[in-house]
């Protein structure tokens, strides 16, 4: 419909009006261009001059590790032909450590990936005499539940050592219990992050899985505390407690002293354990302990070593048996290729030793 008189000159008015005021204020425009461009050219340069500061809040104190105490470490591994023995036996000794981290981090390897054989291998396996203690009926309970994160206890019909450690959360306590799982939900599903095992006072930990992986596997033990040996390599707790408002376990010593293990950090690439140490530890024994296995370099959990002394430029490197022990910063045990065995099992750190 064509517009009528009245509209089309009303519009002209508007467009006469408009015109009018675009060309009133277009001087004052031309005028102040000039210092918009000039405070333009100031700026980029003062950001372009700023880029090759460093950033002190980066590379500053601000990533800076703290200082870590030397401590002493001794290799006791041995040659093993069966898989399912813990032949790998690294142990960490200070009288000043009250403090350490420990992580289990994926292989370099895991983005190689894309399925994993973590079946157990009793080839050339004879355990006939190891001892065995029957506690009963197995059974599986839960001893601490929320939406995200779930504790289960386990018995097993039998294990090598009693089970005379309680584990208590809160005002729940359970006895004869052989293993703790801590699982923590991630997207829509449970995951198993960490285990210990209260009879002989083992750990085992790993990261969630890669993101291209929908399971990863667990590898080398850690032990924490007065290591003793009771036909193995041994940490005898009194008892076992979590707090789950801090996500912190503690465990008292039959040797002497107290430990702590705090869930700190879990991501698809590591987990990170802050332990603690405190009251009247035994000078003379280990503070911790790797145990692994290594048969050959492809069914192993763990096959080489490296670490870092205090005032060296270079970290140290060796096969895992032919470590002869020495001192420490910072220790790591691990793979460098994949073994047929838990192929997608975490390598282990030990760091930030202090008192």
């Amino acid at each position: 419909m064509p517009i009528a008189g009245p509209e089309r000159l009303l519009r002209r008015v508007v467009f006469l009006l408009t015109r009018t005021v675009f060309l009133l204020t277009r001087p004052v425009f031309l005028l102040t261009r000039p210092v918009f461009l000039l405070t333009m050219v100031i700026t980029m340069s003062q950001g372009q001059a700023d880029q090759t500061k460093p950033d002190q809040t980066v590379l500053g104190a601000h990533n800076k590790k703290p200082e870590s105490l030397t401590v002493k470490v001794e290799n006791h591994s041995e040659p093993e032909v069966c898989a399912e023995k813990d032949n790998i036996d690294i142990r960490f000794l200070s009288p000043e450590v009250r403090s350490f981290r420990i992580q289990a981090i994926h292989p370099a390897y895991i983005g190689t990936l894309r399925e994993d054989l973590a079946l157990p291998d009793f080839t050339d396996c004879d355990m006939s005499s190891d001892p065995v203690f029957n506690p009963g009926k197995p059974r599986q309970v839960t001893l601490y539940e929320t939406p995200w994160l779930w504790i289960v206890g386990q018995v097993y019909p039998g294990f090598w050592r009693p089970a005379d450690v309680p584990v208590r959360i809160g005002d729940k306590v359970e006895h004869g219990i052989h293993l703790v799982q801590v699982y923590q939900r991630t997207a829509q599903r449970m995951e198993e992050m960490l285990v210990v095992y209260p009879p002989d006072g083992y750990w085992r930990a790993r990261p969630l899985p890669a993101k291209h992986m929908n399971w990863t596997a667990y590898g080398s033990s850690f032990m924490v505390g007065p290591v003793t040996h009771e036909g193995r390599p041994v940490v005898a707790f009194k008892e076992l407690r979590f707090d789950p408002e801090t996500l912190t376990f503690h465990f008292p010593f039959v040797a002497g002293g107290e430990g702590s293990l705090k869930l700190d950090r879990l991501d698809t690439d590591h987990i990170s354990l802050e332990v603690a140490l405190k009251g009247d530890l035994p000078n003379d024994k280990p503070f911790a302990a790797l145990r692994s296995m290594y048969v050959t370099e492809i069914n192993n959990d763990a096959s080489r070593v490296a670490w870092r002394e205090k005032g060296k430029t270079r970290w140290g490197e060796e096969h895992i048996l032919d470590y002869n022990g020495g001192e420490a910063t910072e220790f790591w045990a691990g793979r460098y290729t994949p073994s047929r065995h838990n192929m997608s099992a975490p390598d282990m750190t030990f760091s930030r030793f202090g008192k």
